[in-house]
């Protein structure tokens, strides 16, 4: 079978790879001059199965207003006239309770432990390094109330069969001795021994070259423009370079999909939610983290990249707006530095921004929609870079009629 897998990111990399040791002829698309140089290129570095947690939440609401006003606000909402993210607001809303958040975060970890293990697999497979680390991840404290919130939850995962443990403020530093400079600060810390960092673009690059070398054909450099359709089924996606076709599609477009199949009469309800990351030369190793982290107080994430440190967080729902703020990216490095006083040279920091697709439930769409031929596999939010393997096996298995690993109630369209 012929098909086409629109985006080269690090979720239609995998697609493509999977769907190539399935022995069908691959053909992957993409505006980039190469792989991975979108949302993937310089994530928060995570691969955080047991972080699922929903953005939408019972307290989300009020810490949002708590927020309002504030420059270094982790989230910053500017809806404008926009009717599609008006819409998208009011199903984020709705997802708001203790019962939505429970069911959405099950629905998320669902895919995201399936792609953790089929992450290793891949690494066992094919021996490619990516700056991994396989440290698990510490989510630390400063604010007692927030800590008192967070510390059921990880014990009802636990419980689930997701290891996490709760420290108290002298165990994270223990475990991380580099926060030792803000040990007067921390109220505690949750670990998640299983979980994993590393450099997503790299190993994106890496695995687009191994599918390139087993017989996938990227064309990068390749916008495009439209899906011809003729009735229920996609007969080719146009682009400046004419028209490409095949038996079947997958839609792997990130934040860029609702605008390509809105033609088609499917309604993706994903909304651009911009991100920030600044990478840091490491100057002082003893005073850098190895153990990846998650910062609560400003909902920052911290990954160890070989010799740079990778930052990263912040929220904008701003449309398609993907001009980077200095002032933003400033106040990411500045609280690293912050936290890691002497760990790297300000002046050295690399900003970086990019658009992450979110859904109103956090939690991607994948599967058959009602373009008989058009595969959907995208919306992943900020976990891109955790399920991006485990959604790409799932589309494998689709494809070959194959019971996917995990039951995909809840992940599909359908759901909303």
């Amino acid at each position: 079978m012929r098909i086409v897998v629109l985006g080269a990111g690090v979720v239609g990399v995998a697609t493509a790879w999977f769907l190539n040791r399935d022995g069908h002829e691959v053909v992957v698309l993409d505006r980039q001059p190469g792989p991975g140089l979108e949302t993937s290129f310089a994530n928060g570095g995570q691969i955080s199965a047991n972080h699922t947690t929903p953005w939408a939440g019972p307290a989300t609401p009020w810490t949002a207003l708590k927020w309002l006003g504030r420059a270094d606000s982790p989230l910053r909402i500017r809806p404008g006239l926009d009717p599609a993210l008006w819409a998208w607001l009011a199903r984020f809303l709705a997802n708001c309770t203790a019962a939505r958040m429970r069911r959405n975060t099950e629905r998320a970890l669902r895919l995201a432990l399936l792609s953790r293990d089929t992450l290793r697999q891949v690494r066992a497979e094919t021996g490619i390094h990516y700056d991994e680390l396989t440290l698990g991840i510490l989510h630390v404290f400063r604010d007692c109330a927030e800590f008192d919130r967070a510390v059921p939850q990880a014990e009802l995962m636990d419980r689930a069969g997701c290891r996490r443990r709760v420290l108290d403020p002298d165990a994270c530093v223990a475990l991380e001795p580099a926060l030792a400079a803000a040990r007067p600060d921390l109220v505690g810390g949750i670990v998640s021994p299983d979980d994993e960092s590393g450099d997503a673009h790299a190993f994106t690059a890496q695995m687009a070259a191994l599918a390139a070398a087993a017989g996938v054909e990227f064309r990068y450099g390749t916008e495009v423009r439209a899906l011809a359709a003729r009735g229920d089924r996609v007969t080719g996606v146009e682009t400046g370079g004419g028209t490409v076709s095949g038996d079947l599609y997958v839609l792997a477009l990130g934040s860029y999909s609702p605008l390509l199949v809105r033609p088609l009469g499917l309604r993706l309800p994903i909304t651009p939610a911009k991100g920030y990351s600044v990478t840091l030369p490491v100057a002082d190793p003893a005073r850098t983290p190895r153990v990846s982290l998650i910062d609560d107080e400003h909902k920052l994430v911290y990954s160890r990249l070989g010799d740079r440190l990778r930052v990263a967080g912040m929220a904008e729902l701003a449309g398609y707006d993907t001009r980077l703020d200095p002032a933003r990216a400033r106040v990411v490095r500045d609280q690293a530095l912050g936290l890691f006083p002497g760990c790297a040279d300000p002046e050295a920091a690399e900003s970086w921004c990019g658009l992450r697709p979110k859904t109103p439930d956090s939690v991607p769409i994948l599967g058959r929609c009602r373009v008989g031929n058009l595969l959907l596999n995208t919306g992943h939010g900020t976990l891109g870079w955790t399920m991006a393997c485990g959604s790409a096996r799932v589309m494998a298995d689709l494809v070959a009629g194959r019971t996917p690993a995990i039951s995909l109630d809840g992940l599909g369209l359908d759901r909303f």
